[in-house]
């Protein structure tokens, strides 16, 4: 079973599923549904669209560069069946999972890393623009209140 990739999305084809687009110089283009055909006909850029795996690399949401991609390249090298090996490669397709999932989470991580900051921030200025709606207007101290919210807006983000 080939499990082929989408020539818009970048995302599975299984057999049976999808649709395939051949040009008149025999070149073929493979979807994976026809949301993917539809925005190759209109000519899209899959780099400029958001829900594409061309997009995430590109904004660098995604990994782009690693020496676990290497393996997962198609060599078209027969080899003689050898029980062995099959069972070596295996685990080691295994192994280079976990390595990759770990790489991936440290990624994330260090992306996410400065949002927590921005967040707190945001909060800050959104209740000390709005100071109104959170029912300090009956209060006549508001530089005191303000100060107060903002200081229990911080121990909630730092219990979280």
């Amino acid at each position: 079973m080939r499990v082929e990739k989408c020539y818009f999305c970048s995302g599975p084809c299984y057999p049976g599923h999808g649709t395939m687009f051949v040009r008149n110089d025999s070149k073929t283009f493979r979807f994976c549904r026809s949301k993917c055909h539809k925005n190759f006909k209109m000519k899209r850029n899959p780099r400029k669209v958001r829900w594409t795996k061309a997009f995430r690399k590109a904004a660098g949401k995604e990994m782009t560069i690693d020496s676990t991609f290497e393996f997962e390249k198609r060599r078209n090298v027969p080899v003689r069946y050898d029980r062995n090996l099959i069972a070596t490669t295996v685990k080691a397709m295994k192994r280079v999972q976990e390595i990759r999932a770990k790489r991936e989470r440290a990624f994330y991580k260090n992306r996410m890393s400065g949002n927590k900051d921005r967040e707190r921030e945001e909060n800050a200025r959104l209740i000390q623009t709005n100071i109104e709606l959170v029912g300090a207007n009956t209060v006549k101290n508001k530089p005191q209140v303000v100060k107060i919210l903002t200081q229990e807006v911080k121990k909630m983000e730092v219990d979280e």
